[in-house]
């Protein structure tokens, strides 16, 4: 394929700030360093910005405390309309976001497409609710006083976002946030940053007031990060990611009694029961593993299917699969773009080795491809066994894993075999059997007879070690507020 980038992506990279954003104003960071941004499909470097310092960070830090109270202050109304003005941005500029992230991340300009709706979705929902935060009132049990219950911004906030869902993860914290009444820090990841940084332009486009958001992208995100989490003035905490690195940012956070949010990482179980739909089952699987190249926290892990339709699901899946075109995710027709890099191939291989050395059967795919980029192909194996390290480690890439269940006591047991416990998708045709899984199976969220859950008017988050709190939804503002109680007497 060629590496050499279209005029129009030359163009549209020409157009995203490369500075840090702090305090209403795009800068170098500090000492001049810059750090380079591949196209994961070519290897091609296709943009240099800057390298954030810790420095930076709490320059970063020193602008939204400086701006916290006067956006505390700010009627709610005028935060809404912000919010909305930056949604109706994103809409005119909805295919520069979509090609951006498919140049940084490499997932089809099709799904980069759906994730700007999705992520845009965020900003209208908060705009929406920034005018809906309330209290109550009432007289005390004992007649002698009046109970105000109100709701207060927590403060100053620090964001760290994943790579794989640039956009839609940077909209999920911000504006809630923002519709809140806290002022914010971003630092976007290495891998994945000019999609924060495009928006971050529209968001300033909106009005936003200087100092209320501020992005500090960097290649060295500890040596950022702690000192940030260290310092009294931060009050919240929000990161997508990894259980392993949430772990550790929970205990730095547990000095300042940081509020904080995880949402972190997840082992779905994906059940076909013996009266499933297969049809419905099959274009769920579809849409549950390889949405985004299977690259993400909600994707089905383990496919946990009745011994009944195990075979007829495997071959239909396997049909489907083989179907799916590879390529660089701006060709038309490329289904499975480039895994973010080399080690994600080498992952998916290892637990794919793992599995057939146990016994498992390879029905398509298996292999990383030679070249440019970094492409795995899209893989089906079976009669996968108890023990392999696919059912027990997130995969985060295109590999579906087939193992068998008799009876359903049996696939309750297998779906919460897991320390995680993010998301669930289950078929069955049974509506009471579908209830009875609600209540029984240990994740935050569920996908009854559909392969994707993922709405801003839904509350968003696991339980277990896939995280705490959430976000969209009702809910998710309220990881931004604080109650106040006041008594006045009677």
């Amino acid at each position: 394929m060629s590496t050499a980038l279209a005029s129009n992506e030359q163009e549209l990279l020409g157009r995203v700030p490369t500075g840090l954003f702090i305090g209403g104003e795009w800068i170098d960071a500090d000492g001049g360093r810059t750090f380079d941004v591949r196209d994961p499909a070519t290897g091609d470097v296709i943009l240099s910005i800057a390298d954030g310092t810790a420095d930076d960070g709490i320059r970063a830090l020193d602008a939204a405390v400086a701006a916290q109270d006067s956006w505390a202050a700010t009627a709610p109304r005028t935060r809404s309309d912000i919010l909305r003005r930056a949604f109706d941005l994103v809409q005119q500029h909805k295919e520069d976001l979509a090609l951006l992230m498919t140049l940084e991340m490499g997932k089809p300009l099709a799904e980069s497409r759906g994730e700007v709706a999705y992520g845009g979705e965020f900003l209208r929902w908060f705009s929406e609710e920034a005018v809906r935060i309330n209290g109550r009132y009432g007289i005390n049990p004992e007649g002698t006083g009046h109970m105000v219950v109100s709701q207060r911004p927590v403060g100053p906030s620090f964001f760290i976002t994943p790579w794989n869902f640039p956009f839609a993860m940077a909209t999920r914290k911000i504006a809630p946030a923002l519709a809140a009444g806290c002022t914010v820090i971003i630092k976007p990841p290495a891998l994945t940053p000019l999609t924060t940084l495009f928006f971050t332009k529209l968001l300033e486009e909106a009005g936003l007031p200087a100092g209320v958001v501020n992005v500090v992208q960097t290649s060295r995100s500890s040596a950022l990060s702690a000192p940030i989490i260290a310092d009294p003035r931060l009050r919240k905490l929000s990161f997508t990611g990894s259980t392993e690195v949430g772990r550790k940012l929970i205990a730095q956070a547990a000095d300042g009694i940081l509020r904080v949010s995880m949402e972190l990482g997840g082992n779905a179980p994906f059940v076909v029961f013996e009266d499933a739909d297969l049809d419905k089952a099959v274009d769920g699987a579809m849409a549950a593993k390889f949405r985004n190249i299977g690259q993400a926290c909600t994707a089905a892990n383990r496919f946990i299917v009745h011994e009944a339709v195990a075979e007829e699901f495997a071959r239909r899946v396997t049909e489907r699969v083989q179907a799916m075109k590879i390529g660089r995710g701006t060709e038309d027709g490329v289904a499975i773009g480039p895994l973010i890099d080399s080690d994600a191939v080498s992952k998916a291989a290892e637990l794919v080795g793992d599995a057939v050395d146990r016994g498992a059967r390879v029905l398509a795919g298996g292999n990383a491809l030679e070249g440019a980029g970094t492409f795995y192909e899209p893989t089906v194996i079976t009669d996968v066994a108890a023990g392999s390290d696919i059912l027990r480690e997130e995969i985060f890439g295109p590999v579906l894993a087939i193992a068998t269940f008799a009876d359903e006591a049996e696939a309750v047991r297998l779906a919460n075999d897991t320390e995680y416990g993010l998301v669930s998708y289950v078929f069955t045709e049974d509506l009471g059997r579908g209830h009875r899984m609600i209540d029984a199976l240990e994740t935050g969220m569920m996908g009854l007879n559909v392969g994707v859950v993922s709405n801003a008017a839904a509350p968003f988050g696991g339980v277990k070690q896939s995280g705490v709190g959430r976000e969209g939804g009702a809910e998710g503002i309220h990881e931004y507020l604080s109650t106040k109680y006041t008594l006045i007497p009677a």
